[in-house]
Parts: structure tokens; sequence; C-alpha cells
């Protein structure tokens, strides 16, 4: 008997390297799950929520360069999209498989009809619905080939009555072809960029993703330049370690060294980044943007130079062309400014908080300290973000994983259900909020389900956190941005493991130990300072009268133990502002 078509999607699934899809089964999806179950080669996770199998999909994509997830017709398809538009935006090979109704019933609202073409062509590289079995190789293959280079989600929609007919032989090709081509700016370009760099005394390098890669080539180059180097929260674990010229982040996450070292330099020299904030971008000095993707040229900035190129392939033609500078003053006054920031930000780690209310930065900078060298990190989107960005370090062998585009909430936990499947061997810490992981809780069950060894790290504040400070400096008193919680550390108990909750300072560290050491999963509900403010690397005069503003409404409104509070628990910024 020959195979059918969802036998040969397992076959071509496997052939690319993907080991698991992510998926609720049901319905459509059922012949391709009972396809994936006689094949053996990959493993069916039972997630709770699509949306979890789409996060643990993009994180294992990440770490991998390829990962599947799926989702029955109607409701399984709208669970998916956020994950997927997060995979996407984060420029990570995702191949969805997008069940649907029989063919037959397209376009007479039956029941749980979607229309995937126009449902997900907004997250998607590429996005076909397959009709006969004569298409599925050939359309398949082409959406890995659009995944893996195009660097995005690739959704293929198959029928569940396609899913069941007898296979068809492909007339076209069927590998992979993971091509690796040089990719670098013109030796015309490369000429003026380095009449440029030679010419001026004060260069600064920003790195994001898009350098991860090409750490060594980085550090020559701002060795020969004598730059200072910053870096976005996607490039930190890729750039900062054994970097002698690494000066910290900028934006809403980072430090006034990376700030102040952009804006004091004559030429900042932008590689493999999109940085997204405009207001922290220098405007009255020169600024060149190398990037893979031309069309990401200039959107944050006005450049002086906009150059296409790998980052590795283009510092490697660029370095020969550079005379090495003599004057190091530029880079040594940013060094130590850095190393004063450094000093100052571990003023907020030893001021540890107090019983119900403990410093996360404290939390954060434990956990980094007891972490192993080769550990993956989540981080929820909000004030986790912060203190991942702030206070874990780049070590050449970590992993810092979050929703740093697209910037949803939630996909701390689930993202560490990916990396955990994907890397058994290492350990996996996921930095939760206490918004973000009550919105997916249901996928601690999946956890316990395959028993990983995830730690849960919760930083319970009870509110919204960023979202309380972006209303605060906008001049407006917090409103409905608290949490009634659930006792998470029960929570994680009722799903069959160990749960505990931490609520004074002197536990964190004993507790944090005990949880990197155990076996299995464990959930710590480290109850943190809810008015704990994470100030941006340049804070303006609005913000500082947003502030002032709804700090006066607050306590107008009867709040005064909460001004008091904040005022309290933040005293260490005063310093930075004045």
């Amino acid at each position: 008997m020959g195979k059918n078509v969802a036998e040969q999607l397992v076959e071509m699934l496997v052939e690319v390297g993907v080991k698991r899809v992510y998926a609720v089964t049901g319905d459509s999806l059922n012949y391709f799950n009972d396809a994936v179950r006689r094949n053996g080669k990959i493993k069916w996770i039972h997630v709770r929520n699509e949306e979890a199998g789409a996060f643990a999909a993009a994180a294992e994509a990440e770490l991998d360069g390829i990962a599947c997830c799926a989702g029955s017709c109607g409701p399984g398809h709208v669970h998916l999209i956020n994950g997927l538009y997060d995979a996407h935006r984060s420029h990570v090979p995702v191949i969805a498989i997008a069940s649907t109704i029989p063919t037959g019933e397209f376009g007479m609202d039956f029941f749980q009809e979607t229309n995937t073409i126009k449902l997900f062509d907004n997250c998607s590289y590429y996005n076909q619905v397959a009709t006969t079995a004569e298409q599925v190789p050939r359309m398949f293959q082409t959406a890995v080939q659009h995944a893996i280079h195009k660097k995005g989600v690739a959704v293929f929609g198959l029928p569940g009555d396609v899913a069941q007919m007898d296979a068809v032989e492909s007339v076209t090709s069927m590998q992979l072809f993971n091509n690796k081509p040089v990719i670098r700016p013109s030796d015309l370009e490369l000429n003026e960029l380095s009449t440029l760099l030679n010419g001026e005394k004060k260069i600064m390098l920003y790195c994001g993703i898009g350098a991860a890669d090409a750490h060594d080539e980085v550090v020559e180059l701002a060795g020969k330049l004598k730059a200072p180097v910053g870096f976005s929260f996607r490039g930190k674990m890729g750039i900062q370690y054994n970097n002698p010229y690494e000066v910290g982040m900028t934006g809403l996450l980072g430090q006034p060294s990376g700030y102040h070292a952009m804006h004091e330099a004559d030429v900042v020299l932008l590689l493999g980044t999109d940085f997204p904030y405009v207001n922290f971008m220098p405007v009255k000095n020169k600024i060149v943007q190398i990037d893979e993707k031309p069309e990401r040229l200039g959107r944050r900035a006005k450049l002086t130079m906009g150059l296409c190129g790998n980052i590795g392939d283009s510092i490697k033609a660029l370095l020969p062309l550079l005379s090495e500078k003599k004057d190091d003053s530029f880079l040594k006054s940013q060094l130590e400014f850095y190393q004063k920031v450094k000093e100052q930000q571990q003023g907020y780690v030893k001021d540890q908080g107090e019983e119900n209310k403990i410093q996360p930065e404290f939390v954060a900078e434990t956990i980094n300290r007891l972490a192993a060298d080769d550990a993956i990190f989540t981080v929820d989107t909000g004030m986790c973000c912060v203190w991942g960005a702030r206070f874990i370090d780049g070590t050449g062998k970590r992993k810092m994983l979050g929703s740093f585009n697209h910037g949803s909430m939630a996909n701390a936990m689930p993202m560490a259900i990916g990396a955990a499947l994907a890397h058994p061997q290492q350990q996996v810490i996921a930095l939760c909020g206490d918004g973000g992981l009550s919105m997916l809780l249901g996928d601690l069950a999946t956890i316990k389900q395959y028993n990983l060894p995830i730690k849960l790290i919760v930083f319970n504040n009870r509110a919204l956190g960023m979202v309380k400070l972006e209303m605060e400096v906008d001049g407006l008193p917090d409103n409905e941005t608290d949490m009634i919680n659930p006792d998470f550390a029960l929570v994680a108990q009722a799903m069959g493991f160990k749960g505990i909750t931490v609520a004074r300072p002197e536990e964190v560290e004993t507790a944090i130990s005990h949880a990197l050491k155990e076996e299995g999963p464990v959930l710590l509900n480290i109850m943190t300072n809810p008015n704990a403010l994470a100030m941006p690397p340049k804070i303006e005069w609005a913000q500082i009268k947003g502030m002032t503003e709804s700090m006066a409404k607050l306590m107008l409104g009867g709040k005064m133990s909460e001004v008091l509070d904040t005022i309290k628990s933040n005293y260490k910024h005063l310093g930075e502002v004045l």
C-alpha cells in the first residue's frame, strides 16, 4: 500500500530537520497526527493552547534554525496567530501546518471555516492551501525554502480530505537548498566607507542580532577603530562576552553609557540592527547602517551611508582598508563612564527590599550569578525585559529569547518549553511576569506532561508594571494595572510540580540555588516590589513633569501610601536625573 499525503508531509519534515510538532490535535489535523505517530521520528507535543505551541516553535527555531507548529481548522488557526506574528517579526524559520475543512465545503460558511490566506497573510512569507495531492510536495518544498531563506513563517494549508489522499511524487526538486552565500557591499562602497572611518576620530559600533555570529570580527573592528561597542537586547548575548570595548545598551531598556557613547560619537556604525526607537537615535552625527536586508536601511534614522551585507562578510572585507587609530581617548572615556554606570547599577542590587517588596534588580542579579554559563533564558515582555537586559550577562554560551520585536506578553513560559525540548542538556530559566504567566497558565500542564526541567521565576509585582510606568510618565495615574493573582506556587503544585513562594529578601538566594539544582520543573513565586521603576537612559523633562503630575493625581485620589512607596523604592534614580 502506498503512502498518503499526510505521511509524505511528515517524511519531508523529517528530511529538513524538524524534530517536533507543537499542536492541539483534532478534526482535520487527525490524519497528520496519525502520520507523525506512525513515522516515529518526530514527536507530537500536546500543548494546551496553539499560541503556546507557536511561541515554543519560535524559540526552537531561533535556537536550531527550523521548527514546526500546527493548528486545526477555525479556532486552532486563530490561536496560532500571536505566536506566529512573534516568530515572523523575529525572523526565525517556522513551518505552520494549518489544517482546514474539506475542500468540498470551501466558501460555504461551513463549521469552523476560516480563510487561511487572509488570516495568515500578514505574518508569513509563504501562505498557500493545497487542494490536490499533486500540489503538496511542490508547495511544501517551496514553503520550507521561504521559511529558511527569508527567515520567517511559512504557512501550509492542508485540508483534511487532502491529507488522506494517496501521495503523488513531485516532478521537481525536493531537497532543502540551505545556502550560505557571501554577502557584502561592493568594493566601491567599502572604499567610501573606509575613507569615512579613517577620517573620523570618534566612532561607535552599535550591533544587533544580525551581528551576533560576527563577534570576533566586531571586536577586531572595534580594536582597530578604538570604538566603543553597544548592542541591542537581541544582540547582547552574541556581542557582550569577551569584549573589552562594550559599553552596554541604549533604548528604553538600556543604560546611560550606551546612549552617551552613541550621541558623543562623530560616526555611529549600525551593524545588523533594526533598533526601533527613533527618539533614542542621534541626529547630529553621521550614521552608517549595514544590513542583509536593504529594505531596512534608513527607516530608524537619517543615514550618511546605507549598505547591504552580512556583518561578518562585510567586516572581513572592510578591515584591510582601515588604518589603525592611535588616539583611544574617546574609547577610554566611554569605558570609564560605563564602569561608573555598572557601579551605580549595583546600588539597586545591594538594596534588597523588604518582605513582599523584594527588589527585582536583586532577584535578577542573583539569577545571573547562580545560573549556568550555558543557560538559556526566556524573558516576558515588560519589566522582566528590563531586568534581563540590565542584569543577565552574556558568556558566549548563554542565549536570551523573548518577544523583542512583536512585544507580546505571555511568551517566556511557552518559549521555555520549546527551548527545554530542543536542548534538554541545558539549564532553561524563564523570567516571567505575573501578568504574562496568567495569560497562558494552562500550559504549565504541558511542562508537567513532558517533565521539562524548566525553572520559572515569577516576578510577582501584582501589577502590569511597564504599563503602570508608561501611564505615570505620561502624567496619568495608573488605572486598572493592579492584579489580583492566584498563589502561583500552589497553581504549580496543582499542576504536579514544585512551587515555592518567596516573600523575604533573605530567602531569595537559597530558593534560586535550590531550584536550579532540582532535576524537574520548579516555579518560584517571588513577591517583588510593585513600585520599583526602570528609568530609561535618557530622562526627558516631559517624563519628570509627567511623573510629578501622576504622583499628584494619586495623592489627590487618596493613594498617598502608593506615592510614598514609589519615592522610597526609587530614590536611587535621583542621582541619574539630577
